[in-house]
């Protein structure tokens, strides 16, 4: 309403009311200026509800989520939009134990990923590398080898069928398995896969299903560690799983060598790959060392292992220059630096020549 209609209306008032013209205005003009505020406040709303469509509340937000702000020009206005982008938060790393007891620190001339290495000649014993050789560490599935050493000499029948139970769930790690409960296979068939692919429920039952159960075969397993002079090893299961199994390289260097005097042990944790029927439904597995499928090596025995606290682990006898070289590495940093480092020693003892390194040692 223009000023000059809003008197003529506020004169209109006083003549048939009798009220003061001052009065008039006083009742007039704020009627106009409320409608104007509730205008303005309605609009601000408009605006407020609009901007908090575009832009989401970030308390609502994911915690694996973020909101990007993305600001353009369309036709000389500026145009601000949110998005919301998934995102994968960084987990630190779990430290190992040898970590935790500052072997990450020890430099060597290889450059090797792993925190412990051990290199000997299985010949004369001569040791041609190593590196942090007799600290104590958890060695994860490296324990299998000794559950296959316990089980062959045990002499137990191997057409034996085992079956898998609740007990061979893993509640130490969680960890999964492709072995369901009620699974029936030879103990032959459970001990292949066991050393072949590091199956987890079938190191367990071959333990279960020792005269005495569980606990007489990790008293047997202790007995074999001792009666072989591995006085820093210590086994509380059939697995690994549990980060109290525990030796020194050097200890390891010793299960290699006792071990590999069995075929079998050689045979089956050597394997590339297996087929195992567990009772109407059959499974492939894989060897969990690969370069057991490549034709440059000559692997007479092996077995890897892997739990957090151990780092990644490799126990392996090979033919070097013509010579059985046994090596061991424990807490090795990334999924295949294991087998780096078995490359590394292999090309270091390409380039120095056997006889040459043993003379030089034989000085040192």
């Amino acid at each position: 309403m223009s000023k000059s209609a809003l008197r003529a209306f506020c004169l209109f008032v006083t003549i048939l009311f009798g009220i003061p013209p001052a009065f008039a205005e006083e009742v007039s003009t704020p009627t106009v200026s409320a409608k104007k505020h509730s205008a303005k406040k309605s609009s601000a709303k408009k605006r407020k509800g609009k901007a908090a469509a575009r832009k989401p509340n970030n308390a609502s937000v994911e915690s694996n989520e973020r909101v990007i702000k993305r600001v353009s020009v369309d036709r000389g206005r500026r145009k601000v939009t949110y998005q919301r982008v998934a995102y994968s938060p960084v987990v630190p790393a779990q430290l190992s134990a040898g970590d935790l007891a500052g072997l990450s620190q020890t430099r060597d001339p290889l450059a090797l990923k792993s925190n412990v290495a051990l290199v000997f000649d299985q010949t004369n014993s001569q040791v041609l590398f190593e590196k942090n050789a007799n600290v104590v560490l958890p060695i994860a599935s490296i324990t299998k080898l000794m559950t296959g050493l316990v089980v062959v000499e045990a002499n137990q029948n191997m057409d034996e069928v085992l079956t898998v139970t609740d007990e061979d769930i893993d509640r130490e790690k969680n960890s999964s398995s492709r072995l369901r409960v009620g699974a029936r296979l030879t103990r032959s068939n459970m001990l292949h896969i066991a050393l072949m692919s590091s199956e987890n429920r079938a190191a367990s039952a071959l333990g279960r299903n020792y005269p005495g159960g569980l606990a007489a075969f990790v008293a047997a397993m202790n007995a074999k560690a001792k009666m072989l002079g591995m006085n820093d090893t210590r086994y509380v299961d059939s697995t690994g799983l549990s980060s109290r199994n525990v030796a020194s390289a050097r200890d390891l260097a010793k299960l290699v060598v006792a071990a590999h005097e069995h075929p079998i042990l050689c045979q089956y944790s050597t394997d590339p790959k297996y087929v195992v029927d567990t009772g109407g439904h059959a499974l492939q597995y894989a060897n969990s060392n690969n370069l057991v499928a490549n034709p440059a090596w000559d692997i007479g025995l092996q077995k890897t292992g892997y739990i957090s606290e151990a780092g990644r682990c490799l126990v392996m006898q090979a033919k070097i220059e013509g010579r059985p070289i046994l090596m061991v590495f424990l807490d090795s940093k990334g999924k295949q630096s294991r087998l780096a480092d078995a490359g590394r020693i292999r090309k270091w003892l390409e380039a120095v020549k056997p006889q040459k390194l043993m003379s030089q040692t034989a000085q040192s």
